[in-house]
Protein backbone atom coordinates (compact mmCIF):
# COMPACT_ATOMS: atom_id res chain seq x y z
CA UNK A 1 0.00 0.00 0.00
CA UNK A 2 1.33 3.37 -0.85
CA UNK A 3 2.15 6.08 1.68
CA UNK A 4 -0.39 8.44 -0.32
CA UNK A 5 -3.06 5.69 0.58
CA UNK A 6 -2.06 5.41 4.17
CA UNK A 7 -2.36 9.16 4.10
CA UNK A 8 -5.90 9.05 2.78
CA UNK A 9 -7.12 5.86 5.02
CA UNK A 10 -5.50 8.31 8.23
CA UNK A 11 -7.46 11.47 6.56
CA UNK A 12 -11.07 9.45 6.10
CA UNK A 13 -10.58 8.13 9.87
CA UNK A 14 -9.71 11.68 11.47
CA UNK A 15 -12.74 13.08 9.22
CA UNK A 16 -15.04 10.31 10.51
CA UNK A 17 -13.76 10.94 14.35
CA UNK A 18 -14.40 14.72 13.90
CA UNK A 19 -17.51 14.28 12.84
CA UNK A 20 -18.66 12.09 15.62
CA UNK A 21 -17.12 14.10 18.07
CA UNK A 22 -18.88 17.02 16.06
CA UNK A 23 -22.51 15.59 17.20
CA UNK A 24 -21.88 14.91 20.33
CA UNK A 25 -20.55 18.13 21.38
CA UNK A 26 -23.98 19.54 20.37
CA UNK A 27 -26.42 16.59 21.64
CA UNK A 28 -24.89 15.73 24.42
CA UNK A 29 -26.21 18.76 26.53
CA UNK A 30 -29.66 17.60 25.89
CA UNK A 31 -29.34 14.05 26.80
CA UNK A 32 -30.34 13.38 30.47
CA UNK A 33 -30.41 10.47 32.78
CA UNK A 34 -33.92 9.68 34.27
CA UNK A 35 -33.68 7.51 37.95
CA UNK A 36 -37.16 5.98 38.14
CA UNK A 37 -39.17 4.84 41.42
CA UNK A 38 -42.16 3.06 41.90
CA UNK A 39 -44.24 0.48 43.63
CA UNK A 40 -44.19 -3.47 43.16
CA UNK A 41 -47.16 -4.87 44.63
CA UNK A 42 -48.50 -8.66 45.29
CA UNK A 43 -48.85 -11.43 47.23
CA UNK A 44 -46.23 -13.83 49.18
CA UNK A 45 -46.25 -17.70 48.94
CA UNK A 46 -48.09 -17.01 52.33
CA UNK A 47 -50.72 -14.96 50.29
CA UNK A 48 -49.94 -12.13 52.17
CA UNK A 49 -50.24 -8.49 50.29
CA UNK A 50 -46.73 -6.78 49.73
CA UNK A 51 -45.75 -3.76 48.29
CA UNK A 52 -42.23 -3.37 47.73
CA UNK A 53 -40.23 -0.25 46.10
CA UNK A 54 -38.08 -0.79 42.88
CA UNK A 55 -35.71 1.78 41.26
CA UNK A 56 -34.55 1.76 37.54
CA UNK A 57 -32.99 4.03 35.86
CA UNK A 58 -33.05 5.19 32.01
CA UNK A 59 -31.72 8.20 29.48
CA UNK A 60 -33.60 10.71 27.48
CA UNK A 61 -33.50 14.04 25.62
CA UNK A 62 -35.02 17.75 25.84
CA UNK A 63 -36.86 18.40 23.02
CA UNK A 64 -38.06 21.84 24.09
CA UNK A 65 -35.67 24.69 25.87
CA UNK A 66 -38.94 24.53 28.31
CA UNK A 67 -38.00 21.24 29.78
CA UNK A 68 -40.29 18.72 27.77
CA UNK A 69 -38.14 15.59 27.46
CA UNK A 70 -38.56 12.58 25.80
CA UNK A 71 -38.17 8.84 26.40
CA UNK A 72 -39.60 5.19 26.65
CA UNK A 73 -42.28 4.71 28.18
CA UNK A 74 -41.08 1.71 29.63
CA UNK A 75 -38.74 3.71 31.36
CA UNK A 76 -41.51 6.02 33.40
CA UNK A 77 -44.60 3.75 33.42
CA UNK A 78 -46.05 3.62 36.49
CA UNK A 79 -43.47 5.61 38.08
CA UNK A 80 -44.06 7.13 41.62
CA UNK A 81 -41.29 9.65 41.03
CA UNK A 82 -39.28 10.58 38.17
CA UNK A 83 -35.72 12.25 38.82
CA UNK A 84 -33.68 14.18 36.08
CA UNK A 85 -29.81 14.72 35.95
CA UNK A 86 -28.86 17.42 33.26
CA UNK A 87 -25.17 16.72 31.36
CA UNK A 88 -23.67 19.59 33.96
CA UNK A 89 -25.20 17.59 36.90
CA UNK A 90 -28.22 19.77 38.06
CA UNK A 91 -31.49 17.56 39.03
CA UNK A 92 -34.58 18.08 38.99
CA UNK A 93 -37.61 16.43 39.86
CA UNK A 94 -39.78 15.64 36.72
CA UNK A 95 -43.65 15.38 35.62
CA UNK A 96 -45.35 12.92 33.67
CA UNK A 97 -46.98 14.44 30.94
CA UNK A 98 -47.97 11.40 28.68
CA UNK A 99 -47.06 7.67 28.20
CA UNK A 100 -48.01 5.55 25.19
CA UNK A 101 -47.01 2.05 25.32
CA UNK A 102 -48.18 1.55 22.22
CA UNK A 103 -44.98 3.19 20.76
CA UNK A 104 -42.90 2.68 23.54
CA UNK A 105 -42.77 7.04 23.82
CA UNK A 106 -43.65 9.06 26.90
CA UNK A 107 -42.92 12.62 27.35
CA UNK A 108 -41.96 14.02 31.09
CA UNK A 109 -41.33 17.34 31.96
CA UNK A 110 -38.88 19.80 34.34
CA UNK A 111 -38.91 23.40 35.25
CA UNK A 112 -35.34 24.23 34.83
CA UNK A 113 -33.22 27.55 33.58
CA UNK A 114 -30.70 27.37 30.50
CA UNK A 115 -31.82 24.43 29.38
CA UNK A 116 -30.42 23.27 25.37
CA UNK A 117 -32.92 21.32 23.29
CA UNK A 118 -31.96 18.40 20.48
CA UNK A 119 -33.02 19.30 17.04
CA UNK A 120 -35.48 16.76 15.69
CA UNK A 121 -34.90 15.47 12.16
CA UNK A 122 -36.99 13.56 9.45
CA UNK A 123 -36.50 10.03 9.99
CA UNK A 124 -38.53 9.33 6.27
CA UNK A 125 -35.12 10.31 4.57
CA UNK A 126 -33.32 8.05 6.40
CA UNK A 127 -31.18 5.20 4.35
CA UNK A 128 -29.70 1.78 5.34
CA UNK A 129 -26.13 1.99 5.79
CA UNK A 130 -25.98 5.58 6.99
CA UNK A 131 -24.03 6.23 10.14
CA UNK A 132 -26.29 6.38 13.36
CA UNK A 133 -24.76 7.89 17.19
CA UNK A 134 -26.30 6.62 20.08
CA UNK A 135 -26.16 8.60 23.29
CA UNK A 136 -26.83 7.59 26.53
CA UNK A 137 -27.02 6.92 30.06
CA UNK A 138 -26.25 3.11 30.18
CA UNK A 139 -26.01 1.65 33.96
CA UNK A 140 -26.13 4.94 35.10
CA UNK A 141 -22.80 6.14 33.74
CA UNK A 142 -22.51 9.80 32.60
CA UNK A 143 -22.98 10.03 28.56
CA UNK A 144 -21.84 7.35 26.71
CA UNK A 145 -21.47 6.92 22.79
CA UNK A 146 -21.51 4.39 20.36
CA UNK A 147 -21.40 4.61 16.62
CA UNK A 148 -22.78 2.27 13.77
CA UNK A 149 -24.79 2.13 10.88
CA UNK A 150 -28.91 1.92 10.04
CA UNK A 151 -29.18 -1.60 9.45
CA UNK A 152 -32.96 -1.72 8.17
CA UNK A 153 -35.92 -0.10 8.47
CA UNK A 154 -39.68 -0.31 9.39
CA UNK A 155 -39.20 -3.36 10.98
CA UNK A 156 -41.92 -4.84 13.49
CA UNK A 157 -40.70 -5.38 17.11
CA UNK A 158 -41.79 -7.28 20.08
CA UNK A 159 -41.40 -6.27 23.58
CA UNK A 160 -40.95 -8.67 26.21
CA UNK A 161 -43.81 -6.92 27.73
CA UNK A 162 -45.98 -7.65 24.43
CA UNK A 163 -46.41 -5.02 23.13
CA UNK A 164 -45.88 -4.66 19.23
CA UNK A 165 -43.41 -1.99 18.31
CA UNK A 166 -44.20 -1.13 14.58
CA UNK A 167 -41.82 0.78 12.14
CA UNK A 168 -38.68 0.28 14.20
CA UNK A 169 -35.48 1.26 13.03
CA UNK A 170 -32.81 -1.45 13.63
CA UNK A 171 -29.22 -0.51 14.06
CA UNK A 172 -25.66 -2.06 15.37
CA UNK A 173 -24.83 1.07 17.46
CA UNK A 174 -24.59 -1.12 20.55
CA UNK A 175 -26.74 0.13 23.48
CA UNK A 176 -26.51 -1.73 27.21
CA UNK A 177 -29.52 -1.14 29.82
CA UNK A 178 -30.16 2.03 30.48
CA UNK A 179 -29.79 3.36 27.18
CA UNK A 180 -33.43 3.33 26.32
CA UNK A 181 -35.00 6.84 25.97
CA UNK A 182 -31.59 8.29 24.51
CA UNK A 183 -31.33 9.74 21.09
CA UNK A 184 -30.23 8.07 17.80
CA UNK A 185 -28.81 10.55 16.00
CA UNK A 186 -26.93 11.57 12.26
CA UNK A 187 -23.65 13.02 11.49
CA UNK A 188 -25.71 16.38 11.01
CA UNK A 189 -26.59 16.08 14.78
CA UNK A 190 -30.42 15.27 14.18
CA UNK A 191 -32.50 12.77 16.29
CA UNK A 192 -33.84 10.43 14.27
CA UNK A 193 -34.73 7.54 16.88
CA UNK A 194 -35.66 7.01 20.41
CA UNK A 195 -33.35 3.73 21.64
CA UNK A 196 -35.76 1.49 22.49
CA UNK A 197 -34.44 -1.93 22.78
CA UNK A 198 -31.66 -4.55 22.41
CA UNK A 199 -32.12 -8.67 21.14
CA UNK A 200 -30.21 -10.30 24.31
CA UNK A 201 -29.49 -12.96 22.19
CA UNK A 202 -27.84 -11.45 19.27
CA UNK A 203 -25.26 -9.01 18.96
CA UNK A 204 -25.39 -5.96 16.81
CA UNK A 205 -29.42 -6.12 16.85
CA UNK A 206 -30.98 -3.04 18.29
CA UNK A 207 -34.07 -0.60 17.53
CA UNK A 208 -35.22 2.51 18.21
CA UNK A 209 -38.50 4.32 17.27
CA UNK A 210 -38.63 6.63 14.53
CA UNK A 211 -38.83 10.36 15.19
CA UNK A 212 -41.50 11.20 12.97
CA UNK A 213 -43.70 8.40 15.31
CA UNK A 214 -42.63 10.49 17.93
CA UNK A 215 -43.63 13.80 16.07
CA UNK A 216 -47.01 12.30 15.45
CA UNK A 217 -47.74 11.13 19.45
CA UNK A 218 -46.03 13.87 21.11
CA UNK A 219 -48.95 16.70 20.69
CA UNK A 220 -51.45 14.19 21.70
CA UNK A 221 -49.61 13.20 24.85
CA UNK A 222 -48.95 17.01 25.41
CA UNK A 223 -52.73 17.56 25.41
CA UNK A 224 -54.58 14.21 26.69
CA UNK A 225 -51.62 12.52 28.20
CA UNK A 226 -52.72 9.23 26.35
CA UNK A 227 -53.28 8.25 22.63
CA UNK A 228 -56.66 6.32 21.22
CA UNK A 229 -55.84 4.80 17.75
CA UNK A 230 -57.80 2.31 15.99
CA UNK A 231 -55.98 -1.51 15.94
CA UNK A 232 -55.94 -4.30 12.98
CA UNK A 233 -52.94 -6.51 15.14
CA UNK A 234 -50.40 -7.06 12.56
CA UNK A 235 -46.60 -7.65 12.61
CA UNK A 236 -45.09 -6.04 9.53
CA UNK A 237 -42.43 -4.74 8.04
CA UNK A 238 -41.63 -2.77 4.72
CA UNK A 239 -41.30 -4.19 1.42
CA UNK A 240 -39.67 -3.32 -2.47
CA UNK A 241 -42.03 -4.27 -4.99
CA UNK A 242 -40.37 -5.66 -8.02
CA UNK A 243 -41.43 -3.12 -11.34
CA UNK A 244 -43.16 -6.62 -13.12
CA UNK A 245 -44.97 -6.86 -10.08
CA UNK A 246 -46.42 -3.03 -10.30
CA UNK A 247 -47.26 -2.59 -14.05
CA UNK A 248 -48.72 -5.79 -13.93
CA UNK A 249 -50.85 -4.92 -10.84
CA UNK A 250 -50.99 -1.19 -12.00
CA UNK A 251 -49.65 0.01 -8.71
CA UNK A 252 -48.99 3.27 -8.11
CA UNK A 253 -46.26 2.57 -4.78
CA UNK A 254 -43.18 0.11 -5.60
CA UNK A 255 -43.06 -0.49 -1.72
CA UNK A 256 -45.83 -2.26 0.71
CA UNK A 257 -45.94 -4.06 4.01
CA UNK A 258 -45.21 -7.45 4.03
CA UNK A 259 -47.13 -9.20 6.64
CA UNK A 260 -45.08 -11.06 8.91
CA UNK A 261 -47.34 -12.35 11.58
CA UNK A 262 -51.06 -11.75 12.47
CA UNK A 263 -52.42 -11.83 15.89
CA UNK A 264 -54.66 -13.88 17.44
CA UNK A 265 -58.63 -12.61 16.89
CA UNK A 266 -57.09 -9.29 15.90
CA UNK A 267 -59.21 -7.68 13.70
CA UNK A 268 -56.33 -8.77 11.03
CA UNK A 269 -57.20 -12.23 12.21
CA UNK A 270 -60.93 -11.79 11.57
CA UNK A 271 -60.51 -10.65 7.76
CA UNK A 272 -58.35 -13.24 6.77
CA UNK A 273 -55.27 -11.92 6.76
CA UNK A 274 -52.34 -13.97 6.32
CA UNK A 275 -48.66 -14.17 7.11
CA UNK A 276 -46.94 -13.06 3.63
CA UNK A 277 -49.25 -11.22 2.79
CA UNK A 278 -48.62 -7.71 1.19
CA UNK A 279 -50.45 -4.52 1.68
CA UNK A 280 -50.18 -2.10 -0.66
CA UNK A 281 -53.80 -0.04 -0.37
CA UNK A 282 -55.99 1.13 2.64
CA UNK A 283 -59.39 2.75 1.36
CA UNK A 284 -58.15 3.32 -1.60
CA UNK A 285 -55.17 4.86 -0.78
CA UNK A 286 -51.91 3.94 -1.83
CA UNK A 287 -49.41 2.32 0.95
CA UNK A 288 -46.23 2.08 1.39
CA UNK A 289 -45.02 1.70 4.89
CA UNK A 290 -46.11 0.71 8.65
CA UNK A 291 -45.98 4.34 9.56
CA UNK A 292 -48.34 5.32 6.15
CA UNK A 293 -50.42 2.64 7.94
CA UNK A 294 -50.49 4.07 11.58
CA UNK A 295 -51.61 7.54 10.51
CA UNK A 296 -54.42 6.05 8.76
CA UNK A 297 -55.73 4.06 12.02
CA UNK A 298 -56.92 7.27 13.32
CA UNK A 299 -59.69 6.91 16.33
CA UNK A 300 -62.31 7.52 13.69
CA UNK A 301 -61.68 4.27 11.65
CA UNK A 302 -62.19 2.28 15.10
CA UNK A 303 -65.55 0.05 14.56
CA UNK A 304 -65.50 1.22 10.79
CA UNK A 305 -65.13 -1.19 7.71
CA UNK A 306 -62.06 -0.90 5.77
CA UNK A 307 -60.47 -2.01 2.90
CA UNK A 308 -57.44 -3.60 2.34
CA UNK A 309 -55.65 -3.38 -1.10
CA UNK A 310 -53.68 -6.38 -0.66
CA UNK A 311 -50.87 -9.32 -2.66
CA UNK A 312 -51.36 -12.62 -2.25
CA UNK A 313 -49.48 -15.60 -4.10
CA UNK A 314 -49.50 -12.55 -7.07
CA UNK A 315 -52.82 -12.03 -7.20
CA UNK A 316 -54.39 -8.49 -6.06
CA UNK A 317 -57.22 -8.70 -3.78
CA UNK A 318 -59.23 -6.69 -1.36
CA UNK A 319 -59.72 -7.72 2.02
CA UNK A 320 -62.51 -5.99 4.44
CA UNK A 321 -61.07 -5.31 7.77
CA UNK A 322 -62.97 -3.77 10.99
CA UNK A 323 -59.93 -1.30 13.04
CA UNK A 324 -60.59 -1.81 16.70
CA UNK A 325 -59.46 0.09 20.26
CA UNK A 326 -55.76 -0.62 20.54
CA UNK A 327 -56.16 -2.71 23.51
CA UNK A 328 -54.29 -1.57 26.68
CA UNK A 329 -50.67 -2.75 26.62
CA UNK A 330 -49.46 -0.73 29.77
Amino acid sequence: MSQNNLRTDEQLLDAYSQAVINVVEKVSPTVVNIDVQRWLTGRSRNYQPFAQEVRGNGSGFIFTQDGYILTNSHVVHDASKIQVTLSDGRSYDAKMIGDDPDTDIAVIRIYAPNLVAARLGDSQSLRVGQLAIAIGHPLGFQTTVTTGVISALGRSFKSRSGKLIENIIQTDAALNPGNSGGPLVTSHAEVIGINTAIVMAAQGICFAVPINTAKMVIPVLMKYGQVRRGYIGIGGQNVQISRRIMLFHELAVDTGIFVMYVEPNSPAEKAGLQEGDVIVGFNGLALQNMEGLQKLLTPERVGVRSQLTVLRNNRKLVVSVVPEESPNRS
